[in-house]
């Protein structure tokens, strides 16, 4: 039994974990629905936020399921296998998602009624640019790449792989959409925030 957990205890673990990582988003787009009438924009209004969806969905789905595989079906799956078996490596990857997921849910709090999940041309949030945003623009993709990046080392096979490859290029492709979105509905303020706040990490780090 030991054994089956430290072998297999890190693919559930990211599982469960990303698993509670959307289910809280999606209680977010019910909460910000019954608030403000709409759903956060889960599907935007905007014709390639929709297609963007559309790929980005498989990847959740596939980011879920396929750790579960590994979990109780690998036996069954071999192109599943993993590429190392560095179970302390895996183990440390799992920690590194749980932080990653805890310091979400600061960014979520922080964000409070401005969460959205896209992109609206028409709505303007009011610009948060406190607690964690003081240092980096995007730190929910930021952490979302970390989770991504942590769960392919706990559940090491190419399918994951992939999964993060994608969900990271698409993370940094709607950080640069909401980007070019903020200058146009805060202007000034926004490019003001631009040129101070890092992307992903800050600045001092950058220039170090």
């Amino acid at each position: 039994m030991l054994a089956w957990i430290l072998q297999h205890g890190p693919s559930f673990c990211i599982g469960s974990i990303v698993v509670s990582y959307w289910a809280r988003v999606l209680r977010l787009v019910r909460k910000t629905r019954r608030t403000t009438g709409h759903g956060a924009n889960f599907l935007p209004p905007e014709q390639l936020g929709r297609a963007l969806r559309m790929v980005w969905l498989p990847v959740v789905v596939l980011w879920i399921v396929v750790p579960l595989l590994v979990t109780f079906w690998d036996h069954q799956l071999p192109p599943l296998r993993p590429l190392w078996n560095q179970l302390v490596l895996r183990w440390l990857a799992v920690f590194i998602a749980v932080a990653a997921l805890a310091m979400t849910l600061v960014c979520w709090k922080r964000m409070g009624r401005s969460w959205r999940m896209g992109i609206d041309p028409n709505e303007k949030t009011q610009l948060v640019v406190t607690g964690p945003y003081a240092y980096v623009r995007h730190p929910i993709y930021a952490l979302q790449s970390l989770l991504l990046l942590a769960s392919f080392v706990a559940v090491p096979n190419l399918a994951m792989l992939c999964i993060s490859l994608i969900g990271m290029l698409l993370l940094q492709w709607e950080a640069r959409r909401e980007e070019q979105y903020l200058l146009r509905a805060h202007g000034e303020q926004y490019e003001l925030y631009l040129r101070r706040v890092g992307r992903f990490v800050p600045k001092a780090v950058v220039r170090s």
